[in-house]
């Protein structure tokens, strides 16, 4: 293949998406709640044929409402149905004509290298379209509400220029398919972007079906680590995770945990990485009993703890 025809196929693509995406993906004006007529910027991605629409919680801070603009000319009043700043994805109900909604893909599914497309409103430049590739998988991105903090799992690094103003746009596949919100700016010629997996969408149906997202809280601190060489065939794998820190009062000291044990499993499941542990940590664990084994002082111990519902900011 020519390097001509090789730019052609690229262009049809990039183009292609831009066509099929530009009209599903909104810029958001947000006022703030102190200032008069001051207001942020960003995008939004119409995600369900009855108007919602998908975007970051960082967009829309605390502000109840706002508009969203689409590249026809059409200015429609949103709702904020309900952000969470710990995954910094928020729902948004559309109240008018919508476009067709954007289809959600799978970000588990993506390669390094691979071509993604973003789509958003940088500088308030509404309808722009950049192209690059997935440099980076697996990255975390730090987050906090309140006292709380948690890290966003599986975030993708991409090399399409980002700007203020992508923020809550989409990031897509060469089928169009939204694989990612647009998240933050790491650096020149770095972009981060929420993954659309079956993380989020826990997420973006709590936000849908609640308003909010409720989480458990367990109460430790933890570093990966490996298991002891002896431990290592009988256990059937090297990593875990090593208790660092035991929040005093909490579930996992009522438990029986301490700083130094070794986590293996939670919940019949191995645990090598934080988001490990952190995947168990939604609704439905508030109050149920967890059942933790760790390596104590060469020997597997297993422990029920019960997560209580992290505190609201």
């Amino acid at each position: 293949m020519s390097s001509e025809s090789a730019l052609d196929a690229y262009s049809q693509i990039v183009a292609g998406v831009a066509a099929g995406l530009t009209p599903r993906v909104a810029s958001l004006r947000v006022p703030h709640e102190a200032g008069r007529g001051a207001q942020s910027q960003g995008s939004a991605v119409v995600f369900t044929p009855d108007g919602f629409l998908l975007t970051n919680a960082h967009v829309v801070g605390s502000s109840p409402r706002g508009t969203a603009l689409f590249s026809d000319g059409t200015a429609v009043p949103f709702t904020v149905v309900g952000a969470d700043p710990l995954s910094d994805l928020a729902v948004l109900r559309a109240h008018g004509e919508t476009p067709e909604p954007a289809e959600l893909g799978e970000a588990d599914d993506l390669v390094v290298g691979q071509l993604v497309v973003a789509v958003g409103s940088p500088l308030g430049l509404a309808g722009s379209v950049t192209a690059g590739v997935v440099s980076a998988l697996g990255r975390s991105l730090p987050t906090r509400s309140g006292s709380a903090a948690r890290l966003v799992e599986d975030v993708i690094q991409t090399d399409a220029a980002l700007n203020p103003g992508n923020s809550g746009g989409a990031l897509a596949d060469a089928r169009s398919r939204v694989v990612g919100i647009n998240t933050a700016v790491a650096g020149i010629g770095l972009g981060l972007a929420v993954p659309v997996n079956a993380t989020s969408r826990r997420i973006i149906a709590a936000l849908m079906r609640d308003g909010r997202v409720r989480r458990a809280y367990l109460g430790v601190v933890c570093v990966p680590a490996p298991v002891p060489p002896a431990l290592r065939e009988r256990v059937g794998r090297a990593e875990g995770l090593r208790v660092a820190e035991v929040v005093p009062s909490g579930p996992a000291a009522r438990a029986g945990l301490r700083a130094g044990d070794l986590l293996l499993t939670a919940g019949g499941g191995p645990v090598a990485s934080a988001q490990d542990l952190q995947r168990l940590m939604f609704g439905e664990a508030i109050g149920a009993p967890l059942a933790i084994t760790v390596v104590r002082n060469g020997a597997l111990v297993d422990v029920i703890a019960e997560p209580a519902e992290l505190a609201a900011a």
